[in-house]
């Protein structure tokens, strides 16, 4: 490798944010691999010099979905490994979230390889609702249905239902329980939905999306709540169709802690709502899963300081413990991790239009001397060491 090359990676920071897809070749160019560890590679520029010579400007958007079917199995990987590690009793699902990217290509690239392990899709539209419908998924997959249900929302759930897809409604408004007892009522010969709750839990996420969760989130069941819609399905006689318990605190979850605190307390809300003898088995875990845009490992808003593996290690023992204290079986964890999936799928290429220069005056040079202050010691220090990653701390 050249010093040229070995300059721009250092300088661009491949080898820390490709997680394995990007590199730089021998020409100098960036190139992308279709799975980790793969020798095969597409150059881009060779690709942007092609589409010119055909009369195709920049900007450009690239697809690569091979990388769509490679975090999948990233996925899937972590998760199976965690499980036989810890002995998990339960198994792992996916559902892809469609809002994070509803192009045909993307979905089904993701179910050809997701239905190999029963991964499912999350719908949160009426009009995700009906593409989801229209797409072939594995038998034993789920179709999540979240966001604002009027109810044609919940009709047409109901139509998924009955043609023999696993549907599940994930209440998050009293509101939607009526016309859900309502249509079920009305079609009591048929086969019916599963339903879902999305509890509000005090545990806050970490980063740019960090108010999505936590008591003054604005989606989500209180305590009370949740306790009203059991009451209100046992009184209707629909409690068998109560099976899963959702929570989601944010996107782009930065901090591991965070999502530590969050599973401990949404296990122990579904091991309370089971000891009351309610057929629930699933745990929605949500979305979350935080790319590393920056490469840094670090909690800053565009990074992550923990690995796919190191967050399914996470979700699963933290699960596991709970639930074992609270002598409840394992449940069946459903994530929606939809940007982990497809972030790194595209690529907008455009031109250089224009640099901006930022004029960096020097810095007087401060020597701090031994019978200075404490205070003027450790800001001495802080200006030495503060980055622009570290600065919250």
């Amino acid at each position: 490798m050249t010093t040229a090359i070995e300059q721009t990676l250092e300088t661009y920071g491949i080898e820390n944010w490709g997680a394995g897809y990007f590199d730089v070749n021998r020409k100098g160019n960036l190139i992308v691999h279709p799975s980790e560890n793969d020798n095969r590679a597409a150059d881009l520029k060779e690709i942007i010099d092609d589409l010119q010579r055909r009369g195709i400007g920049t900007p450009v958007l690239l697809r690569f979905p091979q990388l769509v079917t490679a975090q999948v199995r990233k996925l899937q990987r972590a998760f199976s490994k965690s499980i036989r590690e810890y002995e998990y009793q339960g198994a792992h699902m996916c559902v892809y979230p469609m809002k994070v990217n509803q192009q045909r290509a993307v979905v089904e690239e993701y179910l050809r390889e997701g239905s190999r392990y029963d991964f499912g899709l999350e719908a949160g539209s009426k009009a995700e609702l009906y593409a989801a419908l229209a797409l072939d998924q594995s038998s034993e997959s789920l179709l999540v249905l979240n966001g604002f249900k009027d109810e044609e929302f919940i009709e047409l759930a109901f139509v998924g239902s009955q043609s023999g897809k696993r549907v599940v409604i994930v209440i998050e408004k009293l509101s939607e329980l009526d016309h859900i007892l309502r249509l079920a009522d009305k079609n009591a010969e048929g086969a019916l939905p599963m339903i879902g709750m999305r509890v509000k839990l005090y545990s806050k996420g970490s980063g740019r999306w960090e108010k999505s969760g936590g008591e003054a989130a604005k989606f989500g069941l209180t305590t009370t709540e949740i306790l009203e819609v059991i009451r209100r399905l046992q009184e209707a006689d629909r409690i068998d169709m109560l099976r899963l318990l959702h929570f989601h605190i944010g996107s782009q979850l930065t901090d591991i802690k965070r999502i530590k605190n969050a599973m401990k307390e949404a296990a122990r809300v579904y091991s309370k709502i089971h000891q009351m003898k309610i057929p629930i088995e699933l745990l929605d875990v949500g979305g979350g899963m935080a790319v590393d845009y920056d490469g840094s490992k670090t909690a800053f808003e565009s990074s992550a300081n923990y690995s796919a593996q190191e967050f399914a290690n996470d979700v699963i023992y933290t699960i596991k413990q709970v639930c074992d204290d609270e002598n409840v079986p394992h449940p069946t964890i459903i994530q929606e991790s939809g940007r982990f999936l497809a972030a790194y799928h595209a690529i907008v290429v455009t031109n250089v239009v224009d640099e901006i220069e930022t004029v960096v005056e020097d810095i007087t040079p401060i020597e701090i001397e031994a019978h200075d202050p404490q205070v003027v010691v450790e800001l001495g220090d802080l200006r030495e060491t503060i980055t622009v990653k570290n600065y919250r701390e």
